[in-house]
């Protein structure tokens, strides 16, 4: 299994970047996905989650209201769409999958797989 990130670099505050989680390796309609970040010196949290079938999302409090959760299971892709960029949304960005919704609404959450990261900086 493969969890591919991109889309990440260097914005200006308020500012917007669009990630993308290519995923091969999996049925990758089986699977709930998610996004956790990790800033230097701080533990890995929750951004955002999407059922298989993109019929349930979940969102940490931080980003309600500026950042989208999408997929495309034809694509076997996952999106993440971030507006409003704030200095605190730096970190490294993850994608993961899990077989349920329950390894991203818990804490610490355990998906069955990750991605290696994207670095998302954003300037004041």
């Amino acid at each position: 299994v493969q969890l591919q990130a991109s889309g990440g670099g260097l914005v200006q505050a308020g500012g917007s970047l669009r990630l993308s989680c290519a995923a091969s390796g999996l049925t990758f309609s089986n699977y709930a996905m998610g996004w956790f970040r990790q800033a230097p010196g701080k533990d890995r949290e929750f951004v955002a989650a999407i059922s298989w079938g993109g019929g349930s999302i979940d969102y940490a409090d931080s980003v309600k209201g500026r950042f989208t959760i999408s997929r495309d299971n034809a694509k076997n892709t996952m999106y993440l769409e971030m507006n409003s960029l704030k200095p605190e949304d730096t970190a490294v960005y993850y994608c993961a999958a899990a077989d349920t919704m329950r390894p991203f609404l818990t804490t610490p959450g355990f998906p069955d797989y990750w991605g290696k990261g994207t670095q998302v900086t954003v300037s004041s």
